[in-house]
Order: structure tokens, then sequence, then C-alpha cells
């Protein structure tokens, strides 16, 4: 049985019509992504960054953790790559970030540039998106 059929069956044990178009509507609700911001790793040279480089690929999913509590930014948001902690987004790009993650949007992120730079704010650029 396929989704539209079981849609179809539902329906008719509820005694209710559904039209075919809903039925393919709500079986095929595409997401968009938004892209919001790409940034540059703040902090990176302070935590785990350099015993993961070898790791790091571009493309890679990052998490976005909000940290509301930080003593140094109350809008801090943390970016880890698999439980590691790489650094922040810049505390002069997570305005708009913090409030989007404090009101439960769902944001991903991941890496788009990596650079063996000498600086460490040129080593990663990280892109993140709204999903809609």
């Amino acid at each position: 049985m396929n989704r539209r059929q079981f849609f179809r069956n539902c329906a008719s044990l509820l005694g209710l019509c559904i039209a075919p178009q809903a039925i393919r509507s709500a079986a095929a609700a595409p997401t968009r992504r938004i892209e919001l911001q790409r940034s540059p790793l703040a902090g990176f040279q302070h935590h785990q960054g350099e015993q993961v480089w070898s790791y790091l690929q571009v493309g890679a999913q990052l998490q976005l953790i909000r940290e509301p509590d930080n003593i140094h930014d109350a809008r801090a948001v943390r970016v880890d790559w698999q439980g590691q902690k790489l650094g922040y987004v810049p505390r002069h790009d997570n305005a708009a970030l913090s409030q989007l993650l404090d009101r439960g949007q769902a944001l991903t992120a991941a890496i788009s540039t990596l650079k063996s730079a000498h600086n460490p704010w040129d080593r990663i650029e990280f892109v993140v998106w709204l999903e809609n």
C-alpha cells in the first residue's frame, strides 16, 4: 500500500473526502533551505580545532549550540563537530542566529572552507541555513 492509498483508506474510514491534490502535496512537501550567513570560526585556537583538524572536511555537518549563560557573550552560539567544540559564531555575527535558536528554529550548518593558514580566523569558514 502506497501513501496515497493509505490516506484514502483512512479518509474513507473516517467518512472524509480528501482531494487527490491535497494528498499529493502532503506526501511531497519539499523543505526549503535558505542560506543565512557565512562566517569565519571564532576561537578555533582555544578549543579542539587543532586536535581534529586532519579529520575535518568541506561539507562536514556542524552543530550550533546556544549558550545563553556564557559569561563573555549572552548571545553566544557554540560550533561543534561530532561532539568536539571547534569555537563560536563570531560575536558580530551571532545576534540573528541566537534569536532564531532561542525560538526553536531549525538551523543547519556545515564547513564551507578549510585553509591551512597561520591566522586562526582564516582556518575555517562555515555556512548556516534556515530549514523551512
